[in-house]
């Protein structure tokens, strides 16, 4: 049995610029998150079907590629983003000025700090393995397109890694970047991280 590619594409920029974005704030995509995706994806994509959040920053570039390249596409809730809480929608600046003693709690252990409302990284991380197990259930053999978050993405690295969730927050995930993923008879390994530009 040949192994199973998983590429994960976060979105693009969204409209309103950067802030925080969970489950609860759905910018679309904005002019230039559109140009991003486009761009990093090429013109003759190889996967064979495409899985999206639900989220219309991810599912309607998702859709449009699919309509494109005439793939398969399923939605999957459980790749949606991270709630968090009442950040949600808000710039950093806004965040710092009204709870500093939480932002900065968050940055030195966004595992234990979590803003007030927020999803636990356990079950976030629980959730993004649950769905990523079942992709490589459901398509072995196959190369397949998750259109995503950051969050995502880095829970997806956690559980790959086996890397503790505080350490998640590590990572930059650049808009509209890539991360492959190989799962083999020798179970996982990470080809590639953060490419803004598409590698077959």
């Amino acid at each position: 049995m040949p192994g199973t590619l998983v590429d994960f594409l976060r979105h693009g920029e969204p409209v309103g610029g950067r802030r925080y974005r969970g489950d609860g704030a759905d910018d679309p995509l904005s002019e230039k998150g559109w140009q991003q995706m486009w761009a990093s994806v090429g013109e003759q994509p190889p996967w064979q079907r495409v899985v999206s959040s639900p989220m219309q920053r991810c599912s309607a570039f998702a859709e449009a590629l699919v309509e494109k390249h005439r793939l398969p596409l399923r939605i999957e809730p459980r790749f949606r983003e991270v709630g968090v809480g009442r950040w949600e929608g808000l710039a950093h600046a806004e965040i710092e000025a009204r709870w500093p003693e939480e932002y900065k709690a968050f940055y030195l252990n966004p595992y234990r700090n979590r803003p007030q409302g927020a999803e636990p990284l356990s079950a976030f991380g629980q959730r993004v393995a649950d769905a990523f197990d079942a992709l490589l259930q459901e398509h072995p053999g196959e190369h397949v397109l998750v259109v995503a978050h950051a969050g995502v993405i880095r829970a997806a690295l956690g559980y790959v890694l086996q890397s503790d969730p505080a350490a998640w927050y590590r990572t930059r995930v650049d808009n509209a970047a890539i991360t492959r993923f190989l799962h083999d008879e020798h179970g996982f390994r990470l080809e590639f991280h953060n490419h803004t530009r598409l590698t077959v």
